[in-house]
């Protein structure tokens, strides 16, 4: 029996509800997932499926936080309250500790900086909490000399410029994201969920990987003092699995800016669209030139941490190189662990979000990505904003699941 599908599409988005319809009729009989797409500032898409799921449920997108922490410093850089070629020592004189004085906010953003973890780790407590993963970092010696090269700031990236952030403003990014970028556009997507909302939450279920796809986990192991260990927290007797993460109240409560966030995917995509268009007669929270900024890649190449290719923009992901190729370039945005993704596609006025409640193999952004994005975009070329959003007929019949496209995501990336 085919997964009940809910939700609309714009007129010309029918390939797109098809296309997610294959996406899950191919999936485990307990999926639950959502995606959300908007042209030029008009939402388009907005899909759902799954046991106790709607369009404003929230799920853990691990590393998806990320641009939402970003996009707060990319806001006081455009306002002139940072600049990017300062030193991070400027604002937060600790830090310039184990030669890391002349690391700038620049390379930090670009995960540059060497300091992807701690020594000695952290247990869930210390690393639920930014201030505590901030002060920590501040001796710490960076694990590269800083500039030479890049690796993914996996857990600590948003504590580090969220601490910047702090000390120019007196407040914490948590909170200035709320003020000036979530509540404003009533955005399903925190940086720290009120207990008044946890009934919206629906827990991070475990990888549930093939007996192939088991074996490909197993032949490839993490050492336990390499950067991908450390840079994961993995290096620490104990350490808590991935999953586990988000799902504790602390991490959500507290909304780490690096992996602790929540968001639905009208959440993800509408903090994107936002962020480069006008939203219901909102002008764009990004100019043009921030925009250019931010979208530009400044790491590109073999990260230390990923020891794969990966691209960099500034706090984002250069979503066009690192993901789907088809996509203008400049494109910035997030995807995490658990196989969320968003980003803003500047150059077509198109922004995405998709999220799932079961972690996908094998991390990342989840592989189905590929075939809805390129349903999206690819629809999205052909759109005029007078077409008409038409309700989407549930339950669909089971549809030909077309073979995926082959995607880049790494094993247990945030």
């Amino acid at each position: 029996m085919a997964q009940e599908i809910h939700g609309t599409v714009a007129e010309g988005f029918e390939a797109v509800r098809e296309e997610f319809a294959s996406v899950v009729a191919a999936e485990r009989p307990d999926y639950a997932g959502q995606l959300s797409a908007y042209v030029r500032g008009r939402r388009v898409v907005d899909l759902w499926t799954g046991a106790d799921t709607d369009g404003d449920t929230l799920f853990g997108v691990f590393s998806s936080s990320k641009g939402a922490a970003h996009l707060v410093v990319a806001l006081l850089v455009q306002d002139g309250t940072l600049e990017l070629d300062r030193e991070v020592a400027y604002y937060w004189p600790e830090f310039a500790a184990e030669g890391k004085a002349a690391v700038t906010l620049r390379e930090l953003l670009a995960h540059r900086a060497g300091v992807v973890g701690a020594d000695a780790g952290f247990t869930l407590d210390e690393l639920a909490d930014d201030r505590v993963i901030a002060e920590r970092l501040a001796g710490q010696r960076p694990f590269w000399r800083p500039g030479t090269a890049f690796g993914y700031h996996a857990l600590v990236i948003g504590a580090l410029t969220g601490e910047v952030v702090r000390r120019v403003t007196g407040r914490n990014l948590q909170e200035v994201y709320e003020e000036r970028v979530r509540a404003p556009y009533g955005l399903g997507f925190h940086l720290g969920l009120p207990e008044s909302e946890e009934h919206r939450y629906l827990p991070v279920q475990p990888m549930a990987p093939t007996p192939p796809e088991q074996a490909l986990l197993d032949a490839t192991p993490r050492g336990p003092h390499t950067l991908a260990s450390i840079a994961f927290n993995e290096h620490v007797p104990g350490a808590v699995p991935l999953v586990d993460f988000p799902n504790s109240r602390a991490v959500r409560a507290l909304g780490q800016a690096s992996a602790g966030g929540v968001a639905s995917a009208r959440g993800l995509a509408g903090m994107y669209a936002a962020a480069t268009g006008e939203v219901n007669g909102r002008a764009a929270l990004l100019k043009p030139d921030t925009v250019a900024e931010v979208g530009q890649i400044h790491s590109v190449g073999y990260d230390l941490v990923a020891r794969a290719h990966k691209s960099y923009g500034l706090g984002f992901q250069a979503t066009a190189d690192m993901w789907h190729p088809f996509l203008g370039a400049g494109a910035f945005g997030h995807s995490g662990a658990g196989g969320s993704q968003g980003f803003a596609d500047p150059r077509s006025g198109l922004a995405y979000g998709y999220t799932r409640r079961r972690i996908a193999f094998p991390g990342g952004a989840a592989p189905e990505n590929q075939r809805l994005v390129l349903a999206v975009h690819s629809a999205a070329g052909r759109w005029g904003p007078s077409s008409r959003i038409a309700p989407f007929p549930a339950p669909l019949k089971d549809a030909p699941f077309p073979a995926p496209l082959k995607g880049r995501g790494e094993r247990r990336s945030l």
